[in-house]
């Protein structure tokens, strides 16, 4: 049986839209018809799919004012964030519509021994099909596309499970999915509660599971998932490194808009920066004026930078490690406020490894000349989550800097060099406790997918 909810901006609390949330019979009801879906699905042609792909991507452009509002009120997301986020997730689709089309396979000899004399052996990947997808609040469009359009390119069903704090954009990005011309009952959107969606997580029939969210949860959701192919995306705690030969300006404000886009709430938002001792003091000042010059106020001014927090409880939280941090020795070098559900964005120096501001996700800036060491290492998070760390040196294409990226990155496991935007999405995911599995349209699509062999003897 459903129950209703209501969804409220978290900037005022006003009501945004009411959803139904699923029971145990909805649920279920959504995995048979995922199931019975399967076999049409799989069956599609690759251009079929392709179509149906970019129809999803035209209908998201086409709604794209209407649904950003949406997403900047129900998020608690800046409009002009909401807005890149849905550009975001139309690439995503256009991308899936390319990618349908390239799943190819292989031809491999099978004459290197006497047996296989005469014979071929042909390879090629089948979807795993149901999947079942789950994602946070953060972007809740843009990660509900990387697990609904890699789906779809490979002929797999999913029933998605949309965050509770604000599900009505993904609701609507379903509604475009089932005007593609998908196979009907191949793609659900699932509204349900945590206790509810166990049933997804346990039911047997269910081959992939995708969930992008907290660490605590995800790794709970792969000790139930028995032998079903389990792919996580969870916390991070992104480090970046400026070394004394970089540009301190850009660095300053890349590091700015890395650690308060979204109010910080995004699992590689840069929360720890190392600064070489000797550029220590030039870049604190250059990065707390860029970062005054961020504008905190509401969602649907384009010219804010820095919303809300999801809740009043997640500001709550971080309130009070800022003021751990502060007891245990640390220095607010800038804001450390809160005003209701607005923290001011913070600066903290002086943290230790120790504190949760620096362990958990957050944000800080340190000073060290061995940042590649502390950040993998020492710190006590090193151990921990492994998303995204980050260089930048200020002449891109010097031999040193070609060796330092090179170095910083075999030494830490989470490197990912901040450079230009590559012409295709790369492969996406975390090692050690931030994750298993890569995400990314083509490396989803592995993922989702399974390689069987054919073997055929030859006249």
């Amino acid at each position: 049986m459903t129950t209703s909810t209501l969804i409220r901006a978290p900037q005022d609390n006003s009501e945004v839209g009411a959803v139904q949330l699923a029971g145990p019979e909805e649920v279920r009801a959504a995995l048979d018809a995922s199931v019975a879906a399967a076999r049409a699905s799989r069956e599609m042609p690759a251009y079929a799919r392709a179509a149906a792909l970019r129809k999803v991507a035209d209908g998201l452009e086409a709604a794209r004012s209407d649904m950003a509002r949406t997403l900047a009120l129900e998020a608690g997301k800046p409009i002009s964030q909401a807005r890149i986020e849905l550009d975001r997730a139309i690439f995503v689709f256009r991308d899936a519509a390319e990618e349908a089309t390239r799943i190819g396979g292989e031809v491999l000899p099978a004459d290197v021994v006497p047996a296989g004399t005469g014979r071929i052996a042909i390879t090629r990947r089948f979807p795993l099909s149901p999947v079942v997808g789950i994602t946070p609040f953060n972007f809740p469009v843009l990660l509900a596309a990387h697990k609904i359009a890699p789906a779809m390119a490979c002929g797999a069903t999913i029933t998605l499970k949309p965050p509770p704090q604000d599900p009505l954009t993904t609701l609507r990005l379903g509604d475009l999915v089932k005007a593609s011309g998908y196979p009907d009952g191949a793609v659900n959107v699932v509204p349900c509660s945590v206790e509810v969606a166990q049933i997804l997580i346990e039911d047997p029939r269910v081959r992939v599971i995708t969930f992008t969210g907290s660490a605590k949860a995800g790794w709970a959701i792969r000790a139930k998932a028995g032998s079903k192919r389990v792919l996580l995306e969870l916390g991070g705690n992104a480090a970046v490194i400026v070394e004394p030969d970089a540009d301190l300006t850009w660095a300053a404000s890349r590091c700015a808009v890395g650690g308060f886009t979204y109010a910080g709430q995004s699992c590689i938002s840069t929360q720890r920066i190392y600064v070489h001792e000797s550029v220590y003091t030039a870049f604190l000042d250059a990065f707390t004026r860029r970062v005054q010059q961020l504008k905190v106020g509401n969602v649907l001014d384009d010219q804010t930078d820095v919303g809300p927090m999801i809740s009043l409880d997640a500001a709550e939280r971080v309130e009070r490690w800022i003021a751990e941090a502060v007891a245990g020795g640390a220095k607010i070098e800038l804001g450390g406020k809160r005003r209701g559900v607005y923290l001011e964005p913070t600066v903290l120096t002086h943290t230790t490894a120790e504190m949760k501001v620096n362990c958990e996700e957050v944000f800080r800036a340190a000073r060290d000349g061995h940042a590649v060491q502390v950040a993998e290492r020492r710190d006590r998070v090193g151990k921990r989550f492994a998303l995204r760390a980050a260089g930048r040196r200020v002449h891109d294409q010097s031999a040193n800097d070609v060796q330092a990226s090179r170095r910083a990155r075999r030494r830490c496991r989470q490197w990912q060099r901040h450079s230009r935007i590559p012409r295709r999405p790369p492969a996406y995911g975390g090692a050690k406790a931030s994750g298993l599995g890569r995400e990314g349209v083509r490396y989803a699509i592995e993922e989702m997918t399974e390689r069987r062999v054919l073997t055929l003897k030859l006249d």
